[in-house]
């Protein structure tokens, strides 16, 4: 069968993470949220290392800890006693570094933590692409239902607050929506590289996008043409599939930004 083959897993597995990733990435480019990408990635390494402690599915590790800096940020982001940068890089190092100590001290298991940090097509299992399809599907449909109220947030917030948008239980949703997405990609992309599938193609779609919904779309196509095209000169010349997966974006978003505009 097809699926018995390692790259066409990892492919299958990429246009099932670019999916979600470009309806997500449009609210994170949206809101200059790229920091809070970084943060809720960088706490996935604590994840991991939390799943080979409790001997459970990695990626249910990584999202468990998401969710609880998801709600650490929320909370002090409520409390408005910090700055929000201040309070971001905190847990993002604190995350990282908690997640690099711990594995230190977990002598009995070996993890190989550069599959974690840059991605590994190898890792990608069939268990993997029906929690990626499975997940996937379930944050498309929350996406769905919260995307008029998240553009209406987005906007003008105190204007969507004064209409009667539930603005804080829809932008914990979408924190826990970033969550979810990165536990996702973790194997796809890597943990230090997540961020910019949600940011780079919805970036170079935005050139050429004049709804919201187009961005979406279009987001979503160039992150699976940069899934097929890195994946593709990973195998070829044997380089590390994620920063493959991100220079195939980086070159859509200059090839969208430096073409002339039209009069």
């Amino acid at each position: 069968m097809i699926l018995d083959d390692f790259f066409w897993r990892a492919v299958i597995a990429g246009i099932g993470v670019a999916m979600v990733a470009g309806p997500l990435g449009c609210f994170v480019v949206w809101r200059r949220m790229s920091y809070l990408g970084d943060t809720m990635a960088h706490s996935a390494l604590l994840g991991v290392a939390l799943g080979f402690f409790l001997e459970v599915n990695l990626m249910l590790g990584v999202f468990a800890v998401a969710l609880v800096v998801a709600l650490l940020l929320f909370f002090f982001q409520r409390q408005k006693q910090l700055a929000n940068d201040a309070v971001l890089g905190t847990l993002s190092h604190a995350s990282l570094a908690m997640g690099v100590l711990m594995i230190s001290l977990m002598v009995w298991v070996r993890i190989d933590l550069m599959a974690y940090l840059f991605g590994d097509i190898l890792a990608v299992s069939l268990v993997d692409l029906y929690w990626i399809y499975g997940g996937g599907f379930l944050i498309l449909l929350t996406l769905l239902l919260l995307w008029r109220p998240l553009l209406a947030i987005t906007f003008d917030h105190e204007l969507a607050q004064a209409e009667g948008v539930p603005v804080v239980k829809v932008e914990l949703l979408f924190m826990l929506l970033i969550a979810a997405v990165i536990a996702l990609s973790m194997k796809i992309i890597g943990i230090l590289l997540v961020t910019s599938l949600l940011i780079i193609p919805v970036s170079a779609a935005r050139r050429f996008s004049r709804t919201p919904e187009q961005m979406a779309l279009g987001g979503s196509l160039i992150g699976m043409a940069s899934v097929g095209l890195g994946l593709g000169a990973s195998l070829q010349i044997d380089t590390p599939s994620g920063p493959s997966i991100v220079i195939a974006a980086v070159m859509f978003f200059f090839a969208a930004n430096l073409l002339p505009n039209k009069k």
